[in-house]
């Protein structure tokens, strides 16, 4: 009896030295804010409000402390940012500029204390708003399910609407980061119109139209297999779709069309192509987020049982911070899919980029791969 009441306490104790977490408290000097504005943090983890900026708010104790403690499993690696609610009111640095995501893995109790003089929406940032070549910007689409948002449509150097010839057409998401520094998160764009103006100009690719699809505040919901997911893969089907083929001279059929995106927008990417292949053909995922924590869409591939669905799939990714987490998830569906018969370097490329971080400056470096995998003339 002595004996397997030992080995319970073993037990236990081991149990606790093992899920043990740790204590990180974030505490935030913020004199410029007003009294009716709240403090948010956004980032990478559950806790951190998944990058939605106005979920997680830190707790007043005056007219300039704001606080928030958070339990996190030892290791676990950590990026975020602070805002007013909304990705235009962002917190700057402390020369006016917009900061690079805060990192930190969680190894010991620990207390981090930043002090905030500058947000965007109140001070002009030295960013150049500009996208090159032509483009048409359409406010506030309509749409019946889902919020309103803008969409930019870029259009390649030989376009002419007056003229017969027609173009294939890639769909990307988070929109304001694709084309103009001045909108994106972090002040760094794709830069996917410049690099397609020049890959299209030395005539690498051949011409194709760019549709850009502004995210919102419902980003994590909207790009994840929840029903505003199916409601958001619904609009761009049934509703922006039909609206770009009409107004302007695209290559409708499935063959010519194909969608992209990075982190959740490549998971997005990913169930436009496998829930419509009849619209789809090709899927850009860039560091997707196919399985991690909440998020499992490998399941959904896994249990599928049907006919091949004749689809082209581009997969890479980095291997840095959040890069890191997102890697047995990638692995576990380039295994699922290889099971379905998809092969690597046939029906998949997968690229890794061991060094690179998990941003837009990463993505944009990475960028002439996916484009050249879509509109490759050779």
């Amino acid at each position: 009896m002595r004996k397997i009441t030992l080995t319970i306490l073993v037990s236990i104790s081991f149990s606790l030295i093992t899920f043990a977490q740790i204590k990180l408290t974030i505490n935030v000097y913020a004199d410029s804010l007003k009294e009716n504005e709240r403090l948010f943090i956004a980032g990478n983890h559950t806790q951190l409000g998944e990058w939605i900026p106005n979920r997680i708010f830190l707790e007043r104790i005056d007219s300039v402390l704001w606080t928030k403690t958070f339990l996190f499993n030892k290791n676990e690696f950590l990026e975020f940012k602070f805002t007013k609610g909304d990705w235009c009111k962002e917190a700057l640095a402390d020369d006016k500029s917009v900061p690079a995501n805060y990192k930190l893995t969680v190894v010991n109790d620990t207390v981090l204390t930043f002090r905030i003089h500058y947000w965007k929406d109140e001070n002009k940032i030295n960013i150049p708003d500009t996208i090159t070549g032509k483009y048409t910007h359409i406010k506030n689409f309509d749409a019946k399910e889902i919020q309103d948002r803008d969409v930019i449509v870029w259009l390649p150097p030989d376009y002419d609407s007056s003229d017969s010839k027609r173009y294939p057409v890639l769909y990307m998401h988070d929109g304001q980061n694709v084309f103009n520094p001045a909108t994106s998160t972090l002040g760094f764009d794709w830069r996917i119109d410049e690099i397609a103006d020049s890959l299209i100009s030395i005539g690498d690719v051949s011409s194709f139209i760019v549709v850009a699809i502004y995210n919102t505040g419902r980003r994590f919901f909207e790009y994840s297999n929840t029903d505003e997911g199916e409601k958001y893969m619904r609009f761009i089907v049934n509703e922006l779709k039909p609206y770009i083929d009409k107004n302007f001279n695209t290559l409708s059929d499935r063959e010519n069309t194909f969608v992209g995106g990075s982190s959740m927008g490549g998971l997005i990417s990913f169930m436009l192509g496998w829930e419509y292949p009849e619209v789809f053909s090709r899927m850009i995922c860039i560091s997707p987020a196919f399985k991690i924590r909440d998020v499992d869409y490998v399941s959904v591939v896994k249990n599928y049982s049907g006919a091949n669905k004749s689809l082209k799939i581009y997969i890479d990714n980095g291997g840095v911070g959040l890069e890191a987490e997102l890697q047995p998830g990638i692995d576990e569906m380039l295994k699922v899919l290889n099971d379905l018969g998809y092969k690597l370097n046939e029906d998949i490329m997968w690229i890794k980029d061991n060094e690179a971080e998990h941003n837009e400056i990463a993505w944009s470096k990475r960028a002439p791969k996916f484009i050249k995998f879509l509109f490759d003339k050779n």
